[in-house]
C-alpha cells in the first residue's frame, strides 16, 4: 500500500491499515535501520495532561500550591456591584 507525504508533512494512511490498529488517534513515530514505524498509542487524557505539564516544567507540587491557593479564595477581589449612573428615562415624544 502507498501513502503520499504532502507538502506540510502529513501522511493519510489507508484506511484498511488504522482498521488494523483499532483507529489509534496517536502514533509513537521513531525511525529504525532508514525505515520510519508508527505504534499506535492509546493515551488517557489525564496522560495526555501530565504530559502537557511536563512540557512546559510544571511540577505536581505548582498544581498543588495553585489549587490550594484557589479553595482559599486567593486574588479573587471583591468588588461590589457597580451603582446606576443614570436615571430611568421615558423616551423623548414625536412632534
Amino acid at each position: 500500500m502507498l501513502a503520499k507525504l504532502t507538502s506540510k508533512n502529513q501522511l493519510t494512511l489507508p484506511k484498511r491499515v488504522v482498521q488494523a490498529v483499532d483507529a489509534a488517534e496517536y502514533f509513537d513515530v521513531e525511525v529504525r535501520d532508514g525505515q520510519i514505524v508508527l505504534t499506535p498509542v492509546r493515551m488517557q487524557r489525564a496522560d495526555a495532561v501530565r504530559s502537557k505539564l511536563a512540557a512546559l516544567g510544571v511540577a505536581q507540587a505548582d498544581v498543588a500550591e495553585a489549587v490550594r491557593w484557589a479553595r482559599t479564595g486567593g486574588g479573587a477581589s471583591k468588588v461590589a456591584e457597580p451603582r446606576a449612573g443614570y436615571a430611568a428615562r421615558k423616551p423623548a415624544k414625536k412632534k
